[in-house]
């Protein structure tokens, strides 16, 4: 499987235009093995996740639930957590402000 875009990408932008989400498969994303060490009901080569790999941001409606569970609990970023609180808190507003 070769990573590709995120069909949701337009939506994504609004939150932060500087990340670029792609489908990985978990094993291709090469995820924290901390992280990784919870996940037991899956092959990690058979489920995606859809996530910027720059900036550790995953969208957790593209990611397998106990995927999107285990980096959570790592220094990787829910979109939205990204776009609400976290790093990408200030990008959002500034795409807000220059589409105003």
């Amino acid at each position: 499987m070769t990573a590709r875009t995120c069909p949701d990408w337009p939506a994504l932008m609004e939150l932060d235009p500087d990340l670029q989400f792609k489908h990985y498969t978990v094993a291709e994303a090469q995820l924290p093995a901390d992280a990784l060490a919870t996940v037991s009901h899956v092959s990690l080569s058979d489920v995606e996740i859809c996530c910027d790999l720059d900036k550790h941001v995953f969208n957790p409606a593209h990611t397998d639930p106990e995927i999107a569970e285990a980096l959570r609990a790592s220094h990787w970023f829910d979109v939205h957590e990204w776009a609400s609180s976290g790093p990408g808190a200030d990008a959002g507003a500034s795409a807000s402000s220059n589409a105003a």
